[in-house]
């Protein structure tokens, strides 16, 4: 909006002095312009911007510090998902950062991280790069003209993707580094291009700040049904979250990051970022237009001289992306929030093809699940990650959580008992008729009618199953969905490799429950039956 010079405005409150040009609050149109003037992007057919990532095209987590130090140290959940970091590394990696953003223009976005006002922080990103700039735009809520006058930054993100770290110097692990520093609420990126390591960072800061406000923070989706019947959608990249909230038959709460708070369900962000990989105008109608769309941010989708997109080329990755504003979907809902669930849904990719498309949850089993937050990390998602894996990754998360996963268990199980009247479904978004490499994915189609039975009440008086491994509830027959596909032992070919991959997969589910000696008998046995 406004380009500012040093001896007219600075960022001397953040240790940064800037010879360049300070553009606040720039337009998008302006962000186009230097992003395109730069080389860094190019223009596609319908008006969206392509940029290229670069040797980054997923999450870096072996390269996610936290600084240890006496305001947080106490609660934070250290090990491999939290890898510590002393306070004078970060304190020398700022310096590096702070360095190179003022070494020419810089780019501040000012918006806010949570939709409801009694539960939301102010995030300032600074940032060399005009196209990443413009993700921030999208990604995060944006702030009315008389907030933003009186704006104050209670989140900094000091992004500057051209520093690198010196591991011996620096206390990392590599060239790159993602750094937050809890108490100062401070976030240090470099060493990568890949935008979604803003929108997670900011998502870690808020999952350690909403629970000492009461607050639950939760990585999923949401949206908003018939008779105001809310919905929430649990996963990890990849299970479904983006692509089965976004129902022209619901309006959209938000894609990705929400809390539930004592009124109800609130979108973190402002945008959604949705995996773009063989997107189809058919089965992802309103996902696939905003590929067209003036403002979207394509991340590694290829495209032709001509500016023709070509979303089904994975050349570059399979974790190709678009970052959208939230208003591009038709139905969204535009106060990002709503009142409390009447569902929440785990959506699972199993690789082992071994899980019902869907399964009806007991409480106990609902915590049990959470807890172990089984799934597939998909290819592309994180660096090293080329054919899905199976994996554990606890309250659908892990990646994310600065605390204990039982804090966030601790959570759910209250909102559940608050709230009783809640169903919890389990979704398998994975394969069927055999293990990745021998069965097919879901049918997409198969998956939004059981949904659809399940959040509507189709469901509820209808016949069920109980798996006799996995203890589950599931439906024996459903209007408009194969019967077979339900019963997953049925598509295989051999019903005695089922068997034995059942088991397989049921001791990985003991195995992994270990780690949480603590919980309540009940919970400890509403897993799988050996």
């Amino acid at each position: 909006m406004i380009a500012t010079v040093p001896d007219r405005g600075s960022l001397a409150e953040h240790g940064i002095a800037v010879r360049g040009r300070i553009y606040r609050q720039p337009t998008t149109s302006l962000l186009y312009s230097h992003a395109l003037a730069a080389g860094d992007a190019r223009l596609a057919e319908g008006g969206a911007l392509v940029v290229d990532t670069g040797s980054h095209t997923g999450r870096s987590p072996r390269d996610r510090f936290v600084v240890r130090e006496p305001g947080s140290e106490s609660r934070i959940w250290w090990g491999d998902v939290n890898v510590e970091i002393s306070a004078e590394h970060f304190d020398g990696l700022r310096a590096k950062v702070s360095a190179r953003l003022g070494e020419g223009d810089v780019y501040v976005v000012d918006a806010f991280a949570g939709a409801d006002p009694e539960h939301r922080i102010t995030v300032r990103v600074i940032t060399e790069s005009a196209w990443h700039a413009l993700f921030a735009k999208t990604l995060f809520v944006d702030p009315t003209e008389d907030e933003l006058a009186e704006l104050e930054p209670q989140a900094l993100v000091l992004h500057a993707p051209s520093v690198t770290a010196q591991p011996e110097e620096d206390g990392t692990r590599s060239e790159t580094f993602i750094c937050i520093h809890p108490s100062r609420t401070e976030v240090l990126i470099g060493g990568t291009g890949y935008a979604g390591e803003i929108k997670k960072s900011i998502f870690t800061v808020m999952n350690d700040r909403l629970p000492l406000e009461g607050v639950f923070p939760m990585h999923c989706s949401a949206n908003l049904g018939p008779k105001d019947k809310v919905a929430i959608f649990f996963g990890l990249s990849g299970t479904g979250k983006t692509t089965l909230s976004a129902d022209p038959e619901r309006h959209l709460i938000g894609d990705d990051e929400h809390g539930w708070s004592d009124h109800g369900v609130f979108n973190l962000e402002g945008g959604c970022y949705a995996k773009a990989i063989r997107l189809s105008a058919e089965a992802e109608p309103q996902i696939y237009a905003t590929t067209r769309t003036w403002g979207t941010v394509l991340e590694n989708v290829v495209v032709d001289e001509n500016g023709i997109l070509d979303l089904d080329d994975d050349s570059k990755t399979e974790n190709t992306r678009a970052a959208y504003k939230l208003e591009e979907i038709a139905n969204a809902l535009p106060e990002k929030r709503a009142g409390h669930p009447s569902a929440v849904v785990f959506l699972t990719a199993d690789a082992f093809g071994i899980l019902p498309p869907v399964a009806r949850l007991t409480r106990e089993q609902a915590m049990y699940w959470f807890l172990s937050g089984f799934t597939a990390k998909l290819a592309g998602t994180e660096i090293g990650v080329t054919e899905p894996q199976p994996t554990f990754s606890a309250c659908f998360g892990a990646p994310f959580l600065p605390q204990p996963p039982a804090v966030y268990a601790h959570m759910l199980g209250e909102k559940l008992e608050t709230h009783p009247h809640v169903n919890v479904w389990l979704v398998n978004t994975g394969w069927t008729g055999g293990p990745f490499g021998e069965g097919s994915r879901m049918p997409i189609k198969a998956t939004r009618r059981l949904l659809n039975a399940a959040l509507s009440g189709e469901l509820d008086g209808v016949e069920y199953r109980v798996d006799e491994m996995f203890g589950l509830e599931v439906p024996v027959e459903v209007h408009g969905v194969e019967t077979a596909l339900l019963d997953p032992r049925s598509t295989w070919a051999d019903p005695s490799a089922y068997d034995a991959k059942a088991r397989e997969l049921a001791q990985m589910f003991v195995d992994n429950f270990v780690r949480f000696p603590d919980v309540a008998p009940g919970v400890a046995a509403a897993g799988p039956r050996l």
